[in-house]
């Protein structure tokens, strides 16, 4: 979708138009979800995530200026409604944590479940900005300014982190450093 077509359907949208709004859920949903799942590192949580961060973007539609693509906007509520609620995240955790022993066992001599399961840990022990920025960045080709906008961070601290982040979770996979 080009960005005159996104603004004529944000306008629309904001006018009460529910279709509009429903074709800029389907044009966005697919970079949201994928963001939120490499964020959060649960299908389910993710997609929760995702539908409230839609519902509340409906709610606060009037707030976006335009001055970047819609998705951009989209992700930085997700991510502000994900600080917020994040006092669940310890339910989370120990619900994730039986599910990687479980499948630990289940998976013992699957190499690649492994690599997923020790990548996931590995983001797991990264702080939640640096997390988010290498999920918007790496793992969802958000470029740095956007991911700045999103996670409401300094282009420089966004770039710092995914620069940090990745050679954290090199460390901890046992790979080789990238030479900078």
């Amino acid at each position: 979708m080009d960005a005159a077509e996104e603004a004529r359907l944000v306008q629309a949208a904001r006018n009460g138009d529910m279709t509009a709004f429903g074709r800029l859920v389907d044009a966005n949903q697919p970079a949201v979800r994928a963001f939120l799942r490499r964020f959060v590192g649960s299908y389910a949580d993710a997609d929760d995530l995702a539908q409230e961060a839609f519902a509340r973007t409906w709610e606060v539609l009037e707030r976006f200026d335009g001055s970047s693509r819609l998705r951009t906007f989209i992700c930085g509520v997700a991510f502000q409604y994900w600080r917020r609620a994040r006092r669940a995240d310890s339910r989370r955790m120990a619900r994730d944590d039986a599910y990687a022993q479980l499948e630990d066992q289940e998976t013992a001599g699957d190499a690649r479940m492994a690599q997923k399961l020790a990548l996931r840990r590995a983001m797991d022990e990264l702080p939640d900005d640096q997390r988010a920025a290498l999920a918007l960045c790496l793992g969802q080709d958000f470029t740095h300014a956007e991911a700045s906008e999103i996670l409401k961070l300094p282009l420089g601290t966004v770039k710092s982190h995914v620069t940090r982040g990745r050679a954290r979770l090199q460390a901890a996979l046992g790979a080789p450093a990238e030479a900078g």
